[in-house]
């Protein structure tokens, strides 16, 4: 009698189904502090757990897909495109005890109050909020233009001190002098989809000059990513390129 092909597999699939759950749980990065937890949503859109703080990025989408991560205590947003900011989505969140970060660009397009705090960041700025330090970063596409996609002085990308450790979510970049003088990142986040910010060529480019010790390519729509981790595995050994799920079915 033939034994049933789920009893000879079933071992295999239940190893593969825990080495999933143990990646899901394991954390982004360990700080003095504790943890850093990393949940994708999609495209640009995240949450970081540290430190008993729930840090939300670009919150787009439908509010269903942010119900398991709970209040904000700071959100950050990094310039007005509908990708990065639904001011519906803002409306449906628990922000009643956040403090949000934005640059003035994102300030001008916001109706109405929310959240306890609102800071409003030009690059170059630092604040101390929620345990943490916040710098604001420039993001601009190259060459510098007033009327390209991403103005200089328009957006903004954040590097958080978390503790001991520093992490860097470049906002909607090209591979600026800013981000390649990037020292000490221990995470990074780093956009590239074509035309709108960086191909993936010159996104390894740029990892490979700062160097973070960890990175994950996001906001990637329609890249290949996987070419990506292998530019950057061939210009360094130095980063480890880690892949997110940012795009659900």
């Amino acid at each position: 009698m033939k034994t049933p092909l789920l009893s000879v597999h079933a071992p295999i699939f239940l190893v593969c189904a825990l080495a999933m759950s143990a990646a899901a749980a394991a954390p982004a990065l360990d700080t003095r502090a504790g943890p850093v937890q990393l949940h994708p949503v999609e495209h640009a859109s995240f949450v970081m757990e540290w430190n008993d703080r729930t840090i939300y990025v670009d919150p787009v989408g439908p509010v269903s897909a942010y119900a398991e991560h709970g209040a904000a205590d700071v959100l950050l947003l990094t310039h007005p495109h509908g990708d990065h900011l639904d001011t519906e989505t803002l409306a449906g969140l628990d922000l009643d005890g956040a403090t949000v970060i934005m640059p003035q660009s994102v300030a001008d397009e916001i109706d109405g109050d929310f959240g306890a705090d609102q800071r409003i960041m030009a690059n170059g700025d630092t604040l101390s909020v929620a345990g943490m330090e916040v710098r604001a970063m420039p993001t601009y596409n190259l060459p510098p233009s007033e009327d390209a996609y991403h103005p200089k002085g328009w957006g903004n990308g954040y590097v958080l001190t978390l503790a001991d450790k520093r992490v860097y979510i470049s906002g909607d970049t090209e591979g600026i002098p800013a981000m390649r003088a990037l020292e000490d990142i221990d995470l990074a986040f780093v956009c590239m989809n074509l035309p709108y910010t960086m191909d993936v060529d010159q996104a390894a480019d740029a990892v490979a000059d700062f160097e973070p010790a960890i990175v994950y390519p996001y906001h990637y729509r329609g890249q290949d990513v996987a070419d990506f981790k292998r530019q950057v595995n061939e210009r360094t050994d130095a980063v480890e390129v880690r892949l997110g799920d940012w795009y659900p079915e």
